[in-house]
């Protein structure tokens, strides 16, 4: 099963970055470029996973973390340069599932991907199977 990945990030040579590196992995990858797009991609398109940059003008990533934690529980990695663990813990407090700091190998970024979208189908509510026969009146 193909993972959908909506990459949110404002710099273009990021997100196109990250479509080139993913999809040779065998990945789906969405792009948004600004916090405001992201938002309305994850209400519209249902990713699996999402990377988001928090270093974002206007509206940044620790708010489109906390704005998307209201009505999704998408797992959300967040890709940023910056390594403080300050940083780092307030990202997870906005509601950030995994925290990787950029540049990160491939194989790494793509692992954690995994990670998280087997991660959550695994938590996802099953669909109730009746095994009573049905009675017929």
């Amino acid at each position: 099963m193909s993972i959908k990945v909506l990459s949110i990030d404002d710099d273009p040579s990021m997100t196109e970055l990250l479509i080139l590196l993913l999809r040779t992995r065998g990945l789906e990858v969405i792009t948004a470029n600004s916090g405001e797009e992201g938002i309305q991609k994850v209400r519209e398109l249902n990713p699996d996973v999402v990377v988001l940059d928090l270093m974002m003008a206007e509206v940044d990533g620790w708010k489109v973390c906390s704005t998307v934690r209201k009505f999704s529980k998408v797992p959300i990695l967040i890709l940023s340069a910056l390594d403080t663990p300050g940083m780092v813990a307030s990202a997870l407090d906005a509601g950030a599932d995994d925290y990787l700091i950029k540049p990160v190998p491939s194989s790494v970024l793509v692992a954690h991907l995994q990670n998280l979208a087997r991660r959550a189908r695994s938590l996802a509510p099953k669909q109730e199977i009746i095994t009573k026969p049905l009675a017929i009146y």
